[in-house]
């Protein structure tokens, strides 16, 4: 037996609908984006920070119904863009994809920062992790992180290790591998990753701590060895490759980090709404895909959630940092 119409049941699920509607504005309502964002980079176009950066730029900009634009504005180790974000009004239209360098090193390299990485940002989310990994020449006779420690208590001073540049986290790998595994090492900083892999591939240097992404292609061709990860888990794109920690050096944990800040005076609430948006973009599976195969793990997380870490970070690195005594002007 069908129930009898009862008009005052339409009425009330109108009326809750309504409220549920007024309750939870949406982007649209809220008058956000007014206008482009900008999603700055400091870094060169072509690396993973750019990379990463255009990757959630271009969803996020679908999910808020605006445009994003990333711009690329390197220099002094990402702290020169990273200081322009700083000095931004905080509406939400400018934010910065930025990394373990800018947020983490930088104030324990320079003598003068123009920007400070926890008072003149809001984090938002962590965005992706990125092993590093120690890698030799297929050549090399060092098949292990064993073998490498035995050859440079051996010889102290003379094996030496590559870096993308003094204060980078490529050489800050080698020191705290040089700090823990009690061993020293030469270090060959370069402009950068490629050519820095270019003199390995040469044999000029011993091996290199890189960043997974740099380096993945020249062990696919079998031109570099991959000795161990950095981080405290092994890889999924390098499943048979230990870490070093569990390869001699308990303890050792080191990951190129990325994520996204904006200035410090966004309020709680925008930076409540972008970090679900992240977090959103970052659970889609072709967004997954794509960071799976440049070596990255999707790591988001919640604002609160990304300071701490954040400081966590800090406070090991300015360890590393002064016991190495790297300074830049």
């Amino acid at each position: 037996m069908s129930r009898p119409h009862d008009p005052s049941i339409n009425r009330r699920q109108i009326l809750t609908l309504t409220a549920m509607t007024l309750a939870v504005p949406t982007w649209a309502q809220t008058g956000y984006p007014s206008k482009p964002i900008t999603m700055l980079v400091p870094f060169p176009a072509g690396g993973t920070t750019d990379i990463l950066g255009r990757l959630v730029g271009r969803h996020l900009a679908t999910r808020l119904g605006g445009t994003v634009v990333v711009e690329n504005k390197p220099g002094a180790g990402g702290a020169v863009g990273s200081a322009l974000v700083a000095k931004a009004a905080g509406d939400g239209h400018a934010l910065l994809m930025g990394t373990i360098g800018t947020h983490a090193i930088n104030q324990y390299l320079y003598k003068k920062l123009a920007y400070d990485p926890f008072k003149d940002f809001s984090p938002i989310s962590l965005v992706a992790m990125v092993p590093n990994v120690l890698v030799v020449n297929a050549s090399s006779p060092i098949k292990t992180v064993k073998d490498l420690i035995a050859a440079a208590k051996a010889e102290p001073g003379k094996l030496s290790y590559a870096s993308a540049g003094n204060g980078t986290s490529i050489h800050l790998c080698g020191a705290l591998f040089e700090q823990m595994a009690q061993v020293s090492m030469a270090h060959v900083p370069y402009r950068g990753s490629a050519p820095a892999i270019t003199d390995l591939l040469g044999g000029q240097t011993t091996c290199m701590f890189d960043n997974l992404p740099s380096a993945m292609p020249h062990i696919r061709s079998g031109a570099l060895r991959a000795v161990a990860v950095t981080t405290v888990r092994r890889s999924a794109a390098l499943p048979d490759v230990p870490t070093i920690a569990e390869a001699g050096v308990a303890g050792y944990d080191a990951s190129s980090w990325f994520g996204i800040w904006a200035p410090a005076s966004t309020s709680a609430s925008l930076v409540s709404r972008l970090n679900e948006e992240i977090r959103q973009i970052l659970a889609q599976p072709d967004v997954r895909q794509t960071l799976k195969e440049q070596g990255a793990e999707a790591a988001p997380d919640s604002p609160s959630q990304f300071a701490a870490f954040i400081q966590a970070e800090a406070a090991k690195w300015a360890k590393v940092v002064k016991t190495a005594n790297v300074q830049l002007d």
